[in-house]
C-alpha cells in the first residue's frame, strides 16, 4: 500500500487531536498492596484498574506487571513481559475490554448470583420438566 503525502498529513492532523483530546501518561505502575495498575496523568489524576478488568491483562502475574511502560506519545502503556499493550484514550473512555468480554463477565457474575427468586424460580421450573433437549438435525423428524 502506497502512502502519499497528504496520508501522512491526515495520520499527523489525528495523532495531533488525539493528544490534545486526552491528557497523556506520565508515570505507570503496579501496586501489589491494591492490586491494581495505577496509572498517573498529565493532569495530576490517577486512575486505578484490577488487571482482571482488562483481556490482556487477565492472567498476569504481580512480577509480569510490574514492568509497564509509557509508549513515547504518552498514549499507550506496554507491558514488554506479556507483550500487550493498553491505548490510553480507550481506556479512559471506559472500553477496558471488547463490549463483547464485558458483557461475557457480566453474565458469568449474574449466573453465579444466588437468591431466594432465583432457586424459586430453578424450582418452578424444574417442576415443568426442566429444560428442553436440544434437537440435532440427525433426531428431526423427516416429513
Amino acid at each position: 500500500m502506497e502512502f502519499t503525502d497528504n496520508d501522512f498529513a491526515q495520520a499527523n492532523a489525528r495523532g495531533a487531536a488525539t493528544k490534545a483530546a486526552f491528557p497523556a501518561a506520565v508515570a505507570v505502575h503496579y501496586d501489589q498492596r491494591i492490586e491494581r495498575v495505577v496509572i498517573t496523568l498529565a493532569s495530576k489524576l490517577e486512575i486505578a484498574f484490577a488487571p482482571g478488568d482488562v483481556p490482556a491483562l487477565a492472567h498476569a502475574t504481580p512480577a509480569s506487571l510490574a514492568d509497564a511502560r509509557i509508549s513515547p506519545s504518552g498514549l499507550g502503556i506496554h507491558f514488554p513481559l506479556l507483550d500487550a499493550d493498553l491505548y490510553l484514550p480507550a481506556l479512559l473512555e471506559g472500553f477496558l475490554g471488547s463490549q463483547r468480554w464485558v458483557a461475557s463477565n457480566n453474565g458469568k457474575k449474574g449466573g453465579q448470583a444466588r437468591s431466594s427468586a432465583k432457586s424459586a424460580a430453578a424450582r418452578e421450573n424444574g417442576k415443568l420438566g426442566g429444560r428442553p433437549r436440544k434437537v440435532t438435525l440427525a433426531e428431526e423428524p423427516v416429513n
